[in-house]
Order: C-alpha cells, then sequence, then structure tokens
C-alpha cells in the first residue's frame, strides 16, 4: 500500500504546492513541529500542577489513598474509552484535524473549570474527566500529524513534541508551588482554565489547514473501512500486540507513580516538603526529561528502538524501588533526577516504533488503540497502588511500580521491534 509523504509531496502534485504557498509559514514544519508542542506543552503544564495540589485537594475534600488513586484511575479509563473510537474518527476527519484540536484546547479548560468550582468530590471526579477526554484527543491529531510530515525522522520528531510536554512539566509544577503561597487550589484552578479558552483560538488560526494537504490524495473512508484497515494492520503485524503490552505495563506503573510520588513528598509525617519545595521536586524529575527525551529520541532513530527502552525501562525499576531506602535528603534529590532521564522518554520511542510498522493511514487509528490498550492495563493500576498505600504505605507502593516495569522489561526483551526505518513510504521517498 503507498502512502504519499507532505514532506516530498509539494515537489511533485502542483495542487499541493499551491496549497502549501496560501497556508505560507503555518504550514511550514517548524512551526508545525513547535505549534503541537507548545500546545502539548499547555496540556502538560496543567495536568503535571494538579499533583503538587493535590495534597491540599486532598486535605479540603478528606480524602484516603484510595479515593486519590480514583482520580488517576477517572483519567486513564476516560482516556481509554476515548481513544479507540477517537483513534478512527481522527483518520476520517483529517481535513478537520485543526478543529478537533481547537476543540480539545476548550474543552480542556472547561473540565479545569469544573475542577476548580467542585463543591463535592463526584464533580471533582467529572471535572478530572472532561480533562482526560480532552488531553487523549489531542494527542491523536497531533502525533499523526507529526508522524505523517516527519516519515524520516520519526522518533526525533515525537521526542521534540514529547519535550513541549516536558517543559510544561517542569514550569507547572515550579510555578503552582509558589502561587500556593498565596492562593488556593481552587483560585489557581479558576485562572488555568480560562487560558486553554483563549488558547482554542489560537489553535484554530494555526492549525486549520491541518491535514488538507493531502487529501486529494488519501480518500476519505468510513468508519467501518477504517476499523477493517486497523484490524488488517494488527493481524498483519503480529509485534503490534507485543509493543502494546509494553505500552500497557508502562501506563500502569505511571500512572500509579506520580500521584503517589506526590503524597509521599508532601503529606509524609518525616519528608513533609512544603508546597514550593514539593513543586521543585517534581520540576527536577521532569526537567531532566527535557534534555532525556529528545536525545534518547534521536539515538533510537539511529540505533534502533529496543536499544534505547530496555535500559530505560531497566533503569525505571531499579530507581524506584531505591526510592524505599534512599527516599530522602540528597539520595531524593539524585534518584528523582535520574528517574527524569528515563520516565518520559520512552513513551515517544514506543509510538514510534509502533508507527515504523503500520501505514500512515492507520496512524490515528492504532494510536487509539494503544491508548485504549493502556485503560485496559492500567485504569486499576492506581486504585491498586491507593490500597496498597492505605494498608502498608508508600513502600508497598513502590515496590509495586517497581514490580511493573520488571514485567514491562522482560516482556520487551521478547518482543522483536522493526529497525527504525522500515516504513514503505521511506522505502519509496529514497528512490
Amino acid at each position: 500500500m503507498s502512502e504519499t509523504n507532505p514532506e516530498t509531496n509539494a515537489e511533485t502534485n502542483p495542487d499541493n504546492s499551491t496549497e502549501q504557498k496560501r497556508r505560507g509559514w503555518r504550514g511550514t514544519a517548524p512551526f508545525i513541529l513547535t505549534g503541537l508542542s507548545g500546545g502539548h506543552a499547555v496540556f502538560h503544564w496543567f495536568s503535571q500542577s494538579f499533583f503538587v495540589m493535590l495534597p491540599e485537594v486532598v486535605a479540603t475534600f478528606g480524602l484516603s489513598g484510595l479515593q486519590v488513586g480514583a482520580i488517576a484511575a477517572t483519567r486513564e479509563m476516560v482516556s481509554g474509552i476515548i481513544a479507540l473510537p477517537g483513534g478512527v474518527v481522527t483518520d476520517m476527519l483529517r481535513r478537520h484535524w485543526g478543529s478537533v484540536l481547537a476543540s480539545c484546547m476548550a474543552l480542556f479548560g472547561v473540565g479545569w473549570l469544573l475542577m476548580g468550582i467542585a463543591p463535592v468530590y463526584p464533580m471533582l471526579l467529572l471535572g478530572m474527566a472532561v480533562v482526560a477526554m480532552a488531553a487523549s484527543m489531542w494527542h491523536l491529531p497531533a502525533t499523526a500529524a507529526l508522524s505523517r510530515r516527519f516519515v524520516h525522522r520519526r522518533g526525533s520528531a515525537l521526542s521534540l513534541h514529547g519535550v513541549g510536554g516536558n517543559v510544561g512539566d517542569v514550569l507547572g509544577p515550579a510555578l503552582t508551588g509558589v502561587l500556593l503561597l498565596s492562593l488556593s487550589w481552587r483560585g489557581i484552578l479558576s485562572i488555568y482554565a480560562a487560558v486553554p479558552l483563549f488558547l482554542a483560538f489560537v489553535v484554530f488560526w494555526a492549525f486549520r489547514d491541518l491535514g488538507r494537504s493531502d487529501s486529494q490524495d488519501v480518500r476519505s473512508a468510513g468508519f467501518k473501512e477504517q476499523m477493517s484497515s486497523t484490524r488488517h494492520s494488527f493481524k498483519e503485524h503480529p509485534r503490534l500486540w507485543g509493543i502494546m503490552a509494553v505500552a500497557g505495563l508502562r501506563g500502569m506503573a505511571n500512572v500509579a507513580f506520580l500521584p503517589f510520588l506526590a503524597l509521599y513528598l508532601g503529606l509524609d509525617e518525616e519528608l513533609g516538603l512544603g508546597n514550593a519545595s514539593l513543586g521543585l521536586h517534581i520540576a527536577l524529575l521532569v526537567g531532566v526529561g527535557v534534555v532525556a527525551t529528545p536525545v534518547t529520541g534521536y539515538i533510537s532513530d539511529r540505533v534502533g528502538r529496543k536499544l534505547v527502552l530496555i535500559p530505560g525501562m531497566l533503569g525505571l525499576c531499579i530507581l524506584t524501588a531505591l526510592l524505599v531506602p534512599f527516599g530522602e535528603g540528597i539520595g531524593l534529590i539524585v534518584i528523582l533526577a535520574l528517574l527524569g532521564t528515563f520516565l518520559f522518554s520512552d513513551q515517544p520511542i514506543l509510538t514510534a516504533a509502533a508507527l515504523d510498522v503500520v501505514g500512515e493511514k492507520v496512524a490515528a487509528s492504532t494510536l487509539g488503540v494503544f491508548s485504549f490498550s493502556r485503560f485496559v492495563l492500567a485504569a486499576a493500576s492506581p486504585l491498586i497502588a491507593g490500597k496498597l498505600f492505605d494498608a502498608q504505605g508508600i513502600e508497598a507502593t513502590f515496590f509495586y511500580i517497581s514490580g511493573i516495569y520488571l514485567l514491562g522489561t522482560v516482556v520487551l526483551l521478547l518482543v522483536p521491534l522493526a529497525g527504525p526505518r522500515v516504513s514503505l513510504n521511506e522505502g519509496q521517498h529514497r528512490h
């Protein structure tokens, strides 16, 4: 099945060349990569900031560890439910990706507004569900567009997109920790809610033509046809199931790690960091990822995905377990810095590994299946972690997360990943 690459299509298709001239600099690769990465930063800024507010939220509603886990479980569950049909619909609506992205940004603001004004715990969960819905849908067209645009440098492009999220992860917790010195968590969320609502108009202007330049080359498929193509990809490439299992196990560990790390840093009787210090510690964790993510993505494009992923997963396993004996003082700072090297860099590479295999026609659909599988595996994980936290303390939670990373490493060793340049597109465009 031959696919079209927008990077080279302007030279062979005069209609696309005219379209790109009409779009001007909004259609250039640097603008698209920078803009989508910037939007990604906004989503992560607010999402990561919530972990800094979590001790205050727990105090406001008197939450147990299980209820804290339910917040994270709600996010995973909604993300997974939306992702499966969302990926298929995203591929069908390629001409309208700009409108989809703008709608996601606006919905993101609505979700934070609901959480900021929530008088009771169930409404807090509803707001988190709306936030998760918006974030899940944003990633599908954004990742598919980058995969299609940068077919020769997919790992690097997706990792740079991940850096956008990492920048938000760093700045958000640090700023939120400082704001909590003078504002309540509800006041901060009310301010944060207004930003995405404004940015929705900017996103629509910037990306209203995203996905349209190749519309003459790719016929729009119906829902049943798109689902059939996606099923065919998984049947034709069994290795996708292995990659999906690794991504799901990684999701199980990550979705439990961050909220309970925040509780440990903020509420532990011996450690008990203040809000500002808590924000800085989480910012350190993510800040290292800003540097590590593009580096690992670039390396994976050159030497292969597996040679980067296996050391990373094994490192996460060991470092999470080391938080139990060395989780304070200088030991805590060193472990958080080392964790940041691996914690955020593996997801873009796993995504690139899957997209190395499938055609661009089902890129978003495949990402939707991956997100759904993560929901199936990860939705209960924060609840399990919360139960362990309530019954046996943070040590049991950290050992549980470490064990999942170890299992993911074992599965990854058994999965035969393709090389980083297996795409049919790349072979065709090089000749």
